[in-house]
């Protein structure tokens, strides 16, 4: 899951050293980023032409983040390298036999006077101050100041992901306040839900090999890993890469759930009930630095799932669905019914059908002609529970380390589990490319459902009368809430399909008191609309690849 299958961006200590200064020269704001308009000045020096550069900074920013870190620089490095030498340079590079530990660094004309010229003023810097403390401070220092700084403009901010957060914390988040939003659809979203790396959820009933899948991608088994025939995980698991340490460790839900630099505060709303079933699993691993898993307790079914559970099971597999980039419904050829709380929990993943991937695991403990049953079975259940005419991409195959049972499939089902499995595996491979990108749709799923939700709100607000009957027309606004949404719709020209769950919303309309609401301020709503109309599409314009 690297940024390549290649040893790209890796490089000798001497090297490291020298492209750490050339980053930090490139590097015009200090913050540890070079922006578009940073590298189109550097990489100049290289003399190559734009044609040449445009696939090198595509490449080195295969995450579409609009800048570069450190490594992502060194990988850039190396292709600019490549490039003067007269190769190519396409995506295949990165599948090649160049030995990128060896590859010389590229030549940079003019960099060495450039470089010196800048130590001379950093040393002369230093002799002025002769121990005395500067007043100045530095543009990084600046940036992770915690006091609270103005307004600045959207051409201030460094990445894309920095100008959601300016862009939420402005324009989005005053709209879900005064509406109550965080109430109603979701919490407030901190900065650590923007910098989160990419999710992948796995669901299905017991035993279909939701843990075995995860150990099968790790190579190895993560903390709290219980396999077994009977329902061996009875929590929700997220498998995280620990920063520092190499010891593996399991950190308890509660103690999750209140660290500000983890993206998982919005579940403290599910109670103590539901923390003390949660756990986070980390460890040193090199995949985990790109992707989280979250495993997640087996789906009952039979007598088993008469028995309630402690907490919203189908609220927090929800949740997680919002947060997450992909979302794997494992199945095996002999658990292929769809039980009451499967139903429940596919059906809260609507409005996230994008992220949906189906697993049909284990598939070679039966024949080819099993295995083709099995399969329009599993399509038939699905048809029913997603009622949407398109058919599901499902992935068949044998998620674990032991090698496919040739015996029951034979040579043909062998190859055709492999290139299944290949494609699987290149759609995760893809995921940390597509971060940003799916970053960007859910903020914008955010918006409008914020936009949404406040006319629904100032909608109720205006049907309540003045002083007389207030118990009784917030009775009757609450039978015909299906109506009342009708009449918004038509009122401001939405789409259907973007309306809220009627029973879910009523259910948490019951506790409030609908005079107490806000009526509409059309200055928020326009907010939000010059926010999705200009704000983003510019930001996207600003951070996109500077040589077209």
């Amino acid at each position: 899951m690297e940024i390549s299958s290649g040893d790209i961006g890796s490089c000798s200590k001497d090297q490291k050293n020298m492209y750490q200064e050339w980053f930090h020269y490139a590097d015009s704001d200090g913050d540890g980023r070079i922006t578009g308009n940073d590298a189109a000045k550097f990489f100049s020096l290289s003399k190559l032409s734009r044609q040449d550069l445009k696939p090198v900074w595509a490449i080195a920013d295969s995450k579409r983040q609009g800048y570069l870190g450190f490594i992502e620089f060194v990988i850039a490095m190396q292709l600019v390298s490549l490039a003067q030498s007269g190769r190519e340079i396409t995506n295949d590079i990165l599948n090649s036999d160049v030995d990128f530990q060896s590859l010389k660094p590229p030549s940079m004309e003019g960099l060495d006077a450039l470089l010196a010229k800048k130590r001379r003023s950093l040393k002369s810097n230093d002799n002025e101050a002769n121990g005395t403390p500067t007043v100045q401070s530095s543009p990084s220092a600046n940036w992770f100041s915690s006091k609270p700084s103005r307004k600045a403009s959207l051409s201030s901010v460094t990445s894309i992901i920095d100008g959601l957060k300016r862009l939420y914390r402005q324009k989005l988040k005053p709209l879900e306040v005064t509406y109550r939003f965080h109430d109603f659809v979701s919490p407030a979203l901190t900065d650590s839900d923007f910098d989160a790396k990419p999710m992948v959820m796995l669901l299905g009933q017991y035993s279909t090999g939701k843990t075995t899948f995860i150990k099968h991608l790790l190579k190895s088994s993560y903390p709290g890993a219980h396999i077994g025939p009977e329902p061996t995980t009875d929590r929700f698991v997220v498998v995280m890469f620990l920063k520092s340490g190499t010891d593996d460790r399991s950190v308890p839900g509660n103690t999750i759930a209140v660290q500000a630099d983890m993206p998982f505060s919005g579940l403290t709303t599910f109670g103590t009930a539901f923390l003390s079933k949660f756990e986070c699993s980390q460890m040193p691993h090199p995949l985990l630095e790109h992707i989280t898993f979250v495993d997640t307790p087996g789906v009952l079914s039979g007598e088993k799932q008469r028995t309630q559970r402690a907490y919203d099971f189908t609220g927090v597999t929800s949740w997680f669905a919002s947060k997450c980039d992909l979302i794997l419904l494992l199945f095996d050829p002999h658990k292929l019914d769809v039980s009451d709380e499967f139903k429940r929990v596919i059906t809260s993943l609507h409005g996230h059908d994008d992220k949906i991937r189906v697993v049909l695991n284990k598939a070679d403990q039966v024949d080819t002609q099993q295995l083709m049953r099995v399969y329009g079975a599993l399509m038939w259940s699905l048809g029913k529970v997603l009622n949407t005419p398109e058919v599901m991409r499902v992935y068949i195959g044998s998620f674990n380390d032991k090698p496919v049972n040739e015996a029951a499939v034979g040579p043909i089902g062998k190859e055709l589990f492999e290139r299944e499995q290949e494609d699987l595996l290149s759609d995760l491979k893809d995921i940390p490319k597509k971060a940003c990108d799916r970053r960007i749709n859910e903020f914008v799923k955010r918006a409008r459902a914020a936009k949404i939700h406040a006319y629904i709100i100032s909608h109720l607000k205006k049907e309540m009368p003045a002083m007389m009957g207030k118990a009784k027309a917030q009775q009757r606004l609450l039978d015909t809430l299906e109506e009342q949404f009708g009449k918004v719709q038509r009122e401001f020209h939405l789409p259907p399909g973007d309306f809220p769950n009627v029973e879910q919303f009523r259910e948490v309309l019951s506790g409030y008191n609908m005079d107490k609401f806000e009526k509409l301020k059309p200055k928020m709503i326009q907010a939000v609309d010059d926010m999705l109309g200009y704000d983003i599409p510019e930001l996207l314009k600003n951070f996109r690849n500077p040589y077209g």
